[in-house]
């Protein structure tokens, strides 16, 4: 209930001309540092959407101003990770045809942890608004559909004590990438140096062809996006012994910044999303390393020669594949759908002709 209010508390000071945005620096939104708005190359790909939002209720509080309870009618309530922000927004461009100042206040997305267990324990969202229609969406409604990186082993476990298996497909390509300083002379690294370094084995740059200094490895927390995928596609097992405890960074945005400016500048190591830095959250004091002498280029992904190729998955509840959230997903997986994705910036599953 007290989010309720909050939510339509927001809704008044954004009809009185206030400058309040509910998302920023709340959930996904605190991870970004890029302008997201519409692009002049901007097209419309969807003409006759099935997708709609539904009716809303109206509310009377006690200032005697009128707003609405909004439910999503056939388009699904969407969680997921930050990285899946402009994904989302896209998405509601095309088939709710909202105007740009609704955008931030609509996608709110709580990141790759929250949303899976929103998802796993048919939970809404609820901090999502509409400000034009001077309406906040149905916070009773339960998350129908993520758009995450895969799941940790703790977030499966959650899904089977729960009784739902998570049914999950790829929507794009990214790269799941190492950064370093941009003064390091080190351009690129083993998988095997890596490793090395991760699990304490390595500890200088200059073991990996650097100057004569101790190699400052960041991470991510447990069940965060990057750290699942750092633990599984490059660890593999491996225990990650190198992080002292406050080398253990609790956001992408913050792993980003350390690496950026660190102290002593050649000497920091981290991992994020290629997408993530090229669009969302942009560091003029980083770059990226190739690996094994491969850069996570579109080809090199779509190959598999970049071998921390990795995607963006579309994840629902089993069972509810004809419902909002499968018929959504599926159609992210066709050529329209496709073509949105791409529009938005990542790399489809396949080449958009």
């Amino acid at each position: 209930m007290w989010r309720r209010i909050g939510a339509i508390i927001v809704c008044v000071c954004c009809f009185l001309g206030m400058n309040v945005a509910p998302a920023q620096g709340e959930g996904a939104w605190g991870q970004i540092n890029q302008d997201l708005q519409r692009p002049e190359t901007w097209e419309r790909i969807v003409v006759d959407s099935g997708f709609v939002l539904g009716e809303g209720k109206e509310i009377t509080i006690g200032s005697g101003e009128t707003f609405y309870d909004l439910s999503f009618g056939t388009y699904p309530s969407i969680d997921g990770s930050t990285v899946s922000v402009p994904m989302v927004m896209e998405f509601a461009r095309q088939h709710l045809s909202l105007p740009e100042s609704d955008l931030q206040g609509f996608v709110f997305l709580s990141t790759t942890h929250y949303a899976y267990e929103h998802l796993i324990g048919k939970r809404p969202n609820g901090s999502a608004m509409v400000q034009s229609l001077n309406a906040a969406m149905d916070e009773n409604h339960p998350v129908d559909l993520i758009i995450v990186t895969g799941p940790s082993p703790e977030e499966l476990a959650l899904a089977e004590e729960n009784g739902v298996i998570l049914v999950q497909k790829p929507v794009c390509y990214d790269a799941f990438v190492f950064i370093t300083h941009k003064d390091n002379p080190v351009d690129s690294l083993t998988v095997e140096q890596i490793q090395k370094i991760y699990t304490g084995e390595i500890t200088n740059w200059k073991e990996v062809g650097g100057q004569d200094a101790k190699i400052a490895p960041y991470q991510r927390e447990p069940n965060s996006g990057s750290q699942t995928a750092m633990e599984g596609l490059v660890m593999q097992g491996q225990p990650m012994d190198a992080a002292e405890p406050n080398y253990v960074v609790g956001s992408m945005e913050g792993l980003v910044r350390r690496v950026g400016n660190y102290e002593n500048s050649e000497a920091s190591l981290g991992y994020t999303y290629l997408y993530y830095i090229d669009t969302l959250y942009k560091d003029s004091g980083i770059k990226t390393l190739a690996i094994d002498g491969i850069a996570p280029t579109e080809e090199n992904l779509r190959s598999g020669a970049y071998p921390f190729t990795t995607n963006y998955y579309g994840v629902i509840r089993g069972g509810e594949e004809e419902g909002v959230g499968g018929r959504f997903l599926d159609w992210m997986l066709s050529e329209e759908g496709q073509r949105c994705i791409a529009q938005a910036g990542y790399i489809p599953m396949e080449p958009i002709q």
